[in-house]
């Protein structure tokens, strides 16, 4: 039975843990990691159970994928999961989701705060991030249930993870059976150990629970100016379907985390001390032990080759991988990227990230980047010239645009293509093509009822994703 609650689910993060599985316009949340499904699913599956109602939180540029995937997930639970009323790109949000959406990140009090002024202050929240993994979910309903009655007192709630080990890469809630002594950053391993052997210490999960009037009341209390700018933000903000904060408005909102603006400072605060099998799966190390295995301890691949190899974390679905006489790798693959890591280093996978982002785009983007009007994978991508193949959802279109430093070429490969170019519109059918000269106006478009596909060549001096000037755009970008 579903208890009167919203779910909060934050949907934000830059993906730099996973790189280069994980990207920023692809962040592990997002990505189908177990049986085709991704985090964010199987976070709304959950959820489903134990709430009414769901708000997603979510950054603009990831929208649409947020969007594609929760109406996946809403044909596979139809009318016994989370109802759901959202259709089309620009869809009408029903009584029990909405999607709140930011133009940029100013972490979680923020983001929290704009969800709550969304609903009754009366309204019980279960705030959750949307890239973690529960694999106990009696356990977890249980801790859900004891948390709701303590929210419904007034208590701001927050779930600690029962530790299994002295992990470094966690903060820790200091407890005194259900009340909390003290929140603490990352320790070195010394002192982990010693949280451990204390027994009432626990990972800070990032999940909270509370009405959302009493959040709003104690963000008032200990970060007036968080809550006042969000406040406006708010109150500024374009309420028709789905909710959009302005970017400027966004940007005043001073950046802080729900920990250190409230949590840290609040006398209401309460702690569920939870054992639910979790995982936030920041690391390959804890992707590697989550994912399943050959008799070797290697992650099951259809694409790897092992001779006399043993407990390696490998990713790939396009080329082959082989791997003799190793052992504790991590071996990820994703064409346009590959990281080879000992185990226990991929922490450090951040400062590769950093790495990139000063000559490169592949911490941003995939070869296979995800629109709101379907997807393109890049082919090949040379000095003057680069080939994509560019699929577009029935009923959709990209924007009426155009482009100062390339021409463009359109091979129809299947579907039909409804093509604006200057005054004209015309079709263009499998196996026909046609011509965009640099400077005109043009618009591609699916009329059908099929997916199209085509293979577009962009030639030119300067073949850059932000070489486009948008006229009229259906998704308000």
């Amino acid at each position: 039975m579903k208890n009167q609650m919203t779910n909060i689910i934050l949907c934000g993060g830059s993906g730099t843990r996973l790189w280069p599985i994980s990207r920023t316009l692809m962040p592990k949340q997002f990505v189908k990691l177990f049986n085709e499904r991704s985090l964010f699913q199987l976070t709304l599956e959950r959820n489903s159970h134990f709430c009414n109602r769901t708000l997603i939180v979510s950054n603009t540029e990831q929208y649409f994928l947020a969007l594609d995937q929760f109406q996946e997930e809403s044909v596979k639970l139809g009318t016994d999961g989370f109802s759901l009323a959202l259709l089309g790109a620009e869809a009408s949000d029903s009584d029990s989701s909405k999607f709140l959406l930011e133009p940029i990140g100013r972490n979680t009090a923020p983001a929290i705060a704009l969800a709550c002024m969304a609903l009754d202050e009366n309204e019980i929240v279960l705030v959750t991030p949307s890239d973690h993994l529960i694999k106990d979910e009696k356990a977890y309903a249980e801790a859900l249930k004891k948390a709701q009655l303590l929210a419904e007192q007034n208590s701001l709630v927050t779930f600690g993870i029962t530790p299994l080990s002295p992990e470094i890469g966690f903060g820790y809630i200091e407890a005194d059976g259900l009340d909390v002594k003290a929140f603490h950053e990352k320790p070195n391993l010394q002192k982990a150990k010693e949280y451990l052997d204390a027994g009432n210490y626990y990972w800070n999960s990032g999940m909270f629970c509370f009405k959302a009037g009493v959040f709003l009341e104690e963000l008032k209390t200990h970060a007036p100016n968080i809550y006042e700018a969000s406040l406006v933000a708010y109150n500024n903000a374009h309420h028709e379907t789905p909710i959009r904060i302005k970017e400027q408005e966004m940007a005043n909102i001073p950046e802080d985390s729900i920990d250190y603006a409230v949590m840290e400072r609040s006398t209401k605060v309460k702690v569920i001390p939870s054992d639910i099998d979790w995982s936030d799966l920041g690391s390959f190390d804890a992707l590697h032990e989550e994912l399943p295995k050959d008799k070797n301890g290697n992650t099951l691949n259809s694409k790897h080759i092992s001779i006399d190899s043993r407990n390696n974390f490998i990713y790939g679905k396009d080329r082959y991988i082989a791997t003799v006489d190793v052992e504790d790798l991590i071996v990820v693959d994703t064409g346009d990227a590959l990281l080879v890591s000992k185990k226990g280093s991929s922490q450090k996978v951040k400062s590769v990230v950093n790495e990139i982002k000063k000559t490169t785009q592949l911490h941003n983007v995939h070869l296979t980047a995800h629109r709101p009007w379907g997807t393109y994978t890049v082919l090949e991508d040379r000095e003057r010239y680069k080939i994509k193949t560019i699929v577009v959802k029935p009923n959709h279109r990209l924007s009426l645009q155009k482009h100062f430093h390339r021409n463009e070429h359109w091979i129809v490969v299947s579907g039909t293509a409804t093509v604006t170019v200057g005054e004209n519109k015309y079709l263009v059918r499998p196996n026909e093509s046609t011509y965009i000269k640099m400077g005109e106006v043009h618009r591609l478009e699916n009329e059908g009822k099929i997916p199209v596909v085509l293979i577009e060549a962009q030639v030119g001096e300067y073949t850059g994703e932000d070489d486009i000037i948008r006229i009229e755009d259906d998704f308000q970008r």
